[in-house]
Protein backbone atom coordinates (compact mmCIF):
# COMPACT_ATOMS: atom_id res chain seq x y z
CA UNK A 1 0.00 0.00 0.00
CA UNK A 2 1.43 3.38 -1.00
CA UNK A 3 1.74 6.32 1.39
CA UNK A 4 -1.23 8.16 -0.13
CA UNK A 5 -3.60 5.23 0.41
CA UNK A 6 -2.72 4.67 4.09
CA UNK A 7 -4.58 7.72 5.55
CA UNK A 8 -7.71 6.80 3.58
CA UNK A 9 -7.51 3.20 4.85
CA UNK A 10 -7.08 4.37 8.45
CA UNK A 11 -10.04 6.74 8.08
CA UNK A 12 -12.21 3.96 6.67
CA UNK A 13 -11.19 1.64 9.51
CA UNK A 14 -11.98 4.31 12.11
CA UNK A 15 -15.38 4.96 10.53
CA UNK A 16 -16.26 1.26 10.54
CA UNK A 17 -15.18 0.98 14.18
CA UNK A 18 -17.27 4.00 15.22
CA UNK A 19 -20.31 2.67 13.36
CA UNK A 20 -19.91 -0.75 15.00
CA UNK A 21 -19.65 0.91 18.42
CA UNK A 22 -22.81 2.92 17.78
CA UNK A 23 -24.68 -0.22 16.73
CA UNK A 24 -23.46 -1.99 19.86
CA UNK A 25 -24.57 0.81 22.19
CA UNK A 26 -27.94 1.07 20.43
CA UNK A 27 -28.56 -2.69 20.62
CA UNK A 28 -27.52 -2.85 24.27
CA UNK A 29 -29.85 -0.02 25.28
CA UNK A 30 -32.73 -1.72 23.47
CA UNK A 31 -32.07 -5.01 25.28
CA UNK A 32 -31.77 -3.33 28.69
CA UNK A 33 -34.99 -1.38 28.13
CA UNK A 34 -37.00 -4.51 27.39
CA UNK A 35 -35.66 -6.11 30.56
CA UNK A 36 -36.91 -3.11 32.57
CA UNK A 37 -40.40 -2.88 31.13
CA UNK A 38 -41.73 -0.58 33.84
CA UNK A 39 -39.40 2.21 32.68
CA UNK A 40 -40.50 1.52 29.11
CA UNK A 41 -44.23 1.64 29.81
CA UNK A 42 -44.39 4.56 32.25
CA UNK A 43 -44.07 7.36 29.62
CA UNK A 44 -46.65 5.70 27.36
CA UNK A 45 -49.14 5.22 30.19
CA UNK A 46 -48.56 8.82 31.28
CA UNK A 47 -49.21 10.03 27.72
CA UNK A 48 -52.48 8.12 27.48
CA UNK A 49 -53.63 9.17 30.95
CA UNK A 50 -52.99 12.89 30.40
CA UNK A 51 -54.85 12.95 27.08
CA UNK A 52 -57.70 10.84 28.48
CA UNK A 53 -58.16 12.84 31.69
CA UNK A 54 -57.86 16.29 30.11
CA UNK A 55 -61.42 16.35 28.67
CA UNK A 56 -62.81 15.19 32.01
CA UNK A 57 -61.01 17.93 33.92
CA UNK A 58 -61.51 20.83 31.50
CA UNK A 59 -64.34 20.40 29.00
CA UNK A 60 -65.74 17.50 26.97
CA UNK A 61 -67.22 19.80 24.30
CA UNK A 62 -66.35 18.73 20.77
CA UNK A 63 -65.61 22.26 19.56
CA UNK A 64 -63.15 22.89 22.39
CA UNK A 65 -61.39 19.55 22.05
CA UNK A 66 -61.02 19.82 18.27
CA UNK A 67 -59.43 23.25 18.72
CA UNK A 68 -57.18 22.39 21.66
CA UNK A 69 -56.52 18.73 20.82
CA UNK A 70 -53.18 19.27 19.07
CA UNK A 71 -51.88 21.31 21.99
CA UNK A 72 -53.07 18.69 24.47
CA UNK A 73 -51.28 15.90 22.61
CA UNK A 74 -48.09 17.91 22.13
CA UNK A 75 -47.89 18.90 25.80
CA UNK A 76 -48.60 15.32 26.87
CA UNK A 77 -45.88 14.04 24.52
CA UNK A 78 -43.40 16.63 25.79
CA UNK A 79 -44.03 15.71 29.42
CA UNK A 80 -43.83 11.99 28.61
CA UNK A 81 -40.41 12.41 27.01
CA UNK A 82 -39.30 14.55 29.95
CA UNK A 83 -40.47 11.84 32.36
CA UNK A 84 -38.20 9.27 30.71
CA UNK A 85 -35.05 11.41 30.45
CA UNK A 86 -33.79 10.76 33.96
CA UNK A 87 -33.15 7.13 32.97
CA UNK A 88 -31.16 8.00 29.84
CA UNK A 89 -27.78 7.83 31.59
CA UNK A 90 -28.81 6.90 35.15
CA UNK A 91 -28.59 3.10 34.93
CA UNK A 92 -25.28 3.22 33.06
CA UNK A 93 -23.94 5.66 35.66
CA UNK A 94 -24.99 3.42 38.54
CA UNK A 95 -23.42 0.21 37.16
CA UNK A 96 -20.21 1.82 35.85
CA UNK A 97 -20.99 1.35 32.14
CA UNK A 98 -20.87 5.09 31.52
CA UNK A 99 -17.24 5.37 32.59
CA UNK A 100 -16.38 2.58 30.15
CA UNK A 101 -18.12 4.45 27.33
CA UNK A 102 -16.10 7.57 28.09
CA UNK A 103 -12.87 5.54 27.93
CA UNK A 104 -13.69 4.03 24.54
CA UNK A 105 -11.46 5.07 21.61
CA UNK A 106 -14.53 6.02 19.57
CA UNK A 107 -15.82 9.61 19.83
CA UNK A 108 -18.10 9.98 22.84
CA UNK A 109 -20.60 12.17 20.97
CA UNK A 110 -21.33 9.30 18.54
CA UNK A 111 -22.02 6.90 21.41
CA UNK A 112 -24.33 9.46 23.02
CA UNK A 113 -26.08 9.91 19.68
CA UNK A 114 -26.66 6.14 19.58
CA UNK A 115 -28.08 6.18 23.12
CA UNK A 116 -30.34 9.11 22.24
CA UNK A 117 -31.57 7.32 19.12
CA UNK A 118 -32.43 4.28 21.25
CA UNK A 119 -34.26 6.54 23.71
CA UNK A 120 -36.32 8.03 20.88
CA UNK A 121 -37.17 4.62 19.40
CA UNK A 122 -38.33 3.42 22.83
CA UNK A 123 -40.17 6.59 23.88
CA UNK A 124 -40.80 9.06 21.06
CA UNK A 125 -41.75 6.62 18.30
CA UNK A 126 -44.42 4.81 20.38
CA UNK A 127 -45.95 8.21 21.17
CA UNK A 128 -46.23 8.93 17.45
CA UNK A 129 -47.84 5.52 16.88
CA UNK A 130 -50.40 6.13 19.66
CA UNK A 131 -51.25 9.63 18.42
CA UNK A 132 -53.87 8.70 15.75
CA UNK A 133 -55.98 6.84 18.31
CA UNK A 134 -55.79 9.67 20.84
CA UNK A 135 -56.33 12.24 18.09
CA UNK A 136 -59.68 10.63 17.29
CA UNK A 137 -60.48 10.75 21.02
CA UNK A 138 -60.06 14.56 21.07
CA UNK A 139 -62.08 14.93 17.82
CA UNK A 140 -59.30 15.96 15.46
CA UNK A 141 -60.04 15.48 11.76
CA UNK A 142 -57.99 13.17 9.58
CA UNK A 143 -55.83 15.89 8.03
CA UNK A 144 -54.98 17.39 11.42
CA UNK A 145 -54.08 13.95 12.81
CA UNK A 146 -51.77 13.29 9.85
CA UNK A 147 -50.02 16.66 10.27
CA UNK A 148 -49.82 16.15 14.04
CA UNK A 149 -48.15 12.75 13.58
CA UNK A 150 -45.67 14.31 11.14
CA UNK A 151 -44.79 17.13 13.56
CA UNK A 152 -44.32 14.64 16.39
CA UNK A 153 -42.18 12.45 14.14
CA UNK A 154 -39.91 15.45 13.51
CA UNK A 155 -40.18 17.05 16.93
CA UNK A 156 -39.80 14.15 19.37
CA UNK A 157 -36.19 13.41 18.27
CA UNK A 158 -35.42 17.07 19.02
CA UNK A 159 -36.90 16.60 22.51
CA UNK A 160 -34.70 13.54 23.10
CA UNK A 161 -31.56 15.26 21.79
CA UNK A 162 -32.05 18.40 23.87
CA UNK A 163 -33.06 16.29 26.85
CA UNK A 164 -29.78 14.35 26.61
CA UNK A 165 -27.90 17.58 27.40
CA UNK A 166 -29.96 18.18 30.52
CA UNK A 167 -29.73 14.53 31.61
CA UNK A 168 -25.93 14.68 31.27
CA UNK A 169 -25.69 17.94 33.21
CA UNK A 170 -27.82 16.72 36.13
CA UNK A 171 -26.28 13.24 36.32
CA UNK A 172 -25.52 12.21 39.89
CA UNK A 173 -27.23 15.23 41.49
CA UNK A 174 -29.87 15.09 44.16
CA UNK A 175 -33.35 16.10 42.97
CA UNK A 176 -32.07 15.72 39.44
CA UNK A 177 -35.59 15.33 38.03
CA UNK A 178 -36.71 18.75 39.22
CA UNK A 179 -33.53 20.45 38.04
CA UNK A 180 -33.72 18.65 34.70
CA UNK A 181 -37.25 19.99 34.16
CA UNK A 182 -36.18 23.55 34.98
CA UNK A 183 -33.26 23.34 32.55
CA UNK A 184 -34.98 21.64 29.64
CA UNK A 185 -38.57 22.92 29.48
CA UNK A 186 -37.57 26.47 28.32
CA UNK A 187 -35.60 24.88 25.46
CA UNK A 188 -38.62 22.79 24.49
CA UNK A 189 -40.91 25.80 24.05
CA UNK A 190 -39.95 26.65 20.40
CA UNK A 191 -40.56 23.04 19.33
CA UNK A 192 -43.93 23.06 21.13
CA UNK A 193 -44.97 26.36 19.54
CA UNK A 194 -44.14 25.31 15.99
CA UNK A 195 -45.53 21.80 16.49
CA UNK A 196 -48.94 23.06 17.57
CA UNK A 197 -48.80 25.97 15.10
CA UNK A 198 -48.33 23.56 12.20
CA UNK A 199 -51.48 21.64 13.11
CA UNK A 200 -53.44 24.88 13.59
CA UNK A 201 -52.36 26.10 10.15
CA UNK A 202 -53.37 22.78 8.59
CA UNK A 203 -56.80 22.97 10.28
CA UNK A 204 -57.32 26.43 8.75
CA UNK A 205 -56.34 25.19 5.30
CA UNK A 206 -53.10 27.18 5.18
CA UNK A 207 -49.79 25.91 3.84
CA UNK A 208 -47.68 24.08 6.42
CA UNK A 209 -44.49 23.87 4.36
CA UNK A 210 -42.77 26.74 6.18
CA UNK A 211 -43.63 25.30 9.60
CA UNK A 212 -42.32 21.87 8.66
CA UNK A 213 -39.16 23.39 7.20
CA UNK A 214 -38.49 25.20 10.49
CA UNK A 215 -39.09 22.03 12.48
CA UNK A 216 -36.74 20.19 10.14
CA UNK A 217 -34.16 22.90 10.76
CA UNK A 218 -34.59 22.40 14.52
CA UNK A 219 -33.97 18.68 14.02
CA UNK A 220 -30.83 19.20 11.93
CA UNK A 221 -29.48 21.74 14.43
CA UNK A 222 -30.14 19.38 17.34
CA UNK A 223 -28.54 16.43 15.52
CA UNK A 224 -25.47 18.56 14.79
CA UNK A 225 -24.91 20.24 18.14
CA UNK A 226 -26.69 18.31 20.91
CA UNK A 227 -24.42 15.20 20.94
CA UNK A 228 -21.32 17.40 21.32
CA UNK A 229 -22.93 19.40 24.12
CA UNK A 230 -24.15 16.25 25.87
CA UNK A 231 -20.69 14.67 25.61
CA UNK A 232 -19.06 17.76 27.17
CA UNK A 233 -21.72 17.86 29.92
CA UNK A 234 -21.20 14.16 30.62
CA UNK A 235 -17.46 14.56 31.04
CA UNK A 236 -18.03 17.47 33.43
CA UNK A 237 -20.54 15.48 35.49
CA UNK A 238 -18.26 12.45 35.70
CA UNK A 239 -15.22 14.52 36.64
CA UNK A 240 -17.19 16.28 39.39
CA UNK A 241 -18.60 12.98 40.60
Amino acid sequence: MNAEARPAARLASTSVGALAAMKGVFARDMRVAFRQRQDLLNPLLFFVMVVTLFPLGVSPEVSFLSEAGAGILWVAALLSVLLSLDHLFRHDFDDGTLEQLVLQPQPLFLLILAKTMAHWVLTGLPLVILTPVLGVMVHLDGNSIAVLCLTLLIGTPVLSLIGAIGAALTLGLRSAGVLLSLLIIPLYIPVLIFGTGTVAAAAEGASVGAYLALMGAFLMLALTLAPFAAAAALRISLSNG
